[in-house]
């Protein structure tokens, strides 16, 4: 599997590696834990930065591996998880919305969380949220994203708009006086009946010579 080692001054650097060996160590690490891959004899220390897959097999084709020195804080974004189930939406009246699903953060690279958790059970009234300075996270973590915005929040159901059909006639009823007569296309009393135009033929123009 191919792969690419980049980072603050640090030259571009393609590689190679066994994809299974990959993806036993990224189901551990994720995106926020330290991986270090050898390169000869040396040792780097990086974070996965983009992983591509296959669309069809979800098999891994390329990665992106970022070199981060282990004393320099760095940004990253941090995945958020919704564990449990808001009474609100478990009784129906309600739906817990997903509003940001990663957060921004500062750290070293050794005390970058896995993920924050949000405990949507204690959503328990229809627009009660939880926002990004409610979460739980490290003295060690800065939070670059506002603190104000909404992470999870519980919404009240969306009513269905009803469509009125239009009135089918009622079979065998009488229309009023006059209209039979002329949706039917036949005469109204008193009027005398149009000429029938007369249909010309076309015939095609020769061309002058």
């Amino acid at each position: 599997m191919p792969a690419n080692i980049y980072g603050k001054n640090v030259k571009s650097m393609a590689i190679q590696m066994k994809t299974s060996e990959f993806a036993d160590v990224f189901e551990k690490a994720g995106e926020t834990g330290i991986i270090e891959v050898s390169v000869g004899k040396i040792r780097k220390p990086v974070l996965v930065q983009n992983v591509q897959t296959d669309p069809v097999s979800g098999e891994v084709l390329h990665v992106d591996f970022r070199q981060v020195d282990l004393k320099e804080k760095v940004k990253a974004t941090i995945p958020v998880e919704i564990v449990g189930e808001s009474p609100v939406e478990k009784s129906g009246l309600g739906t817990v919305v997903i509003q940001l699903d990663e957060i921004e953060v500062e750290a070293l690279p050794s005390d970058l969380l896995e993920k924050f958790v949000v405990d949507a059970s204690k959503l328990e009234e229809v627009d009660s949220a939880v926002y990004v300075k409610d979460l739980k996270g490290s003295d060690k973590v800065k939070v670059l994203t506002d603190g104000e915005q909404i992470v999870v929040k519980v919404e009240p159901p969306q009513e269905e708009e009803e469509v009125a059909l239009p009135e089918a006639p009622v079979e065998g009823e009488e229309k009023p006086a006059g209209e039979a007569g002329e949706e039917a296309g036949g005469q109204v009393p008193g009027e005398e009946a149009p000429a029938k135009e007369e249909t010309a033929p076309v015939e095609e123009k020769p061309k002058e010579e």
